[in-house]
């Protein structure tokens, strides 16, 4: 008889993916209503596509830099919190050996593991690695997996990238008389899609998250058109 396979992906490992789709799916989502918003207030005040398509690349561009720039400062704070961590850990492997293998043990009884079975675990996880053993159980950092700020300002880079093309294509492609209405239908459509998708991936009710995505995608539009309409109006 053949032994059954396990293609489950350790918890580790899958909730750095979802992190990641979680935050790829809401790069795309400010893309969308940023650049929604901008191009249907243009579009309140000019019909000219040469205007349309300039305000929209600029704000494309705008958006996705400083969404880049944000996650990269972000996350290598992050980073950077999480080398000194570590290295105040491996100081005090160092200097206080005992005090941090009674500390690992403590760590692994509040687990749930018995003194005894606590203390055995401890002693073997140090022999192995005492340092990625203190990074795992008591500070929740995997040293070979630190946060990567390059990765993360591309993946919001190209997220909000990729949200950003779709009401900007919606609103310069179409005919005038309709570019108005395809940008608004496309734009609710997609915040219907990344509303559902963020609410899955966060194990969430998609009901009530659509409703928000789509309720706030609207409203940005709906008051941006409304300036855009009156500035228009008034020649400015």
């Amino acid at each position: 008889m053949t032994e059954p396979t396990h293609d489950e992906a350790h918890s580790g490992a899958l909730g750095s993916r979802l992190n990641w789709l979680r935050a790829a799916v809401l790069g795309a989502n400010d893309g969308i209503v940023s650049t929604a918003g901008l191009v249907v207030g243009v579009a309140g005040a000019t019909d000219s596509r040469a205007a349309l398509l300039t305000a929209g690349l600029a704000g494309l561009l705008a958006g996705s830099m400083s969404m880049a720039a944000g996650e990269y400062v972000s996350v290598s704070t992050q980073r950077d919190s999480e080398k000194a961590a570590l290295a105040v850990e491996k100081r005090e492997l160092r200097e206080q050996p005992e005090a941090e293998l009674e500390e690992l043990t403590e760590l692994l009884e509040e687990r749930g593991l018995s003194r005894q079975v606590a203390r055995e675990a401890a002693e073997q996880l140090t022999a192995r690695d005492a340092l990625r053993a203190h990074a795992r159980v008591e500070l929740g950092i995997d040293p070979d997996e630190l946060t990567n700020p390059w990765h993360a300002a591309w993946a919001s880079f190209l997220a909000f990238t990729a949200g950003a093309l779709l009401p900007l294509l919606a609103i310069v492609l179409p005919p005038a008389d309709r570019r108005l209405p395809v940008t608004v239908v496309s734009v609710l459509m997609a915040l219907v899609f990344t509303g559902w998708s963020s609410a899955r991936l966060g194990a969430a009710a998609p009901g009530r998250a659509v409703v928000r995505n789509v309720g706030g995608g609207a409203l940005a539009m709906g008051v941006t058109y409304a300036v855009g309409a009156l500035l228009g109006a008034a020649g400015v």
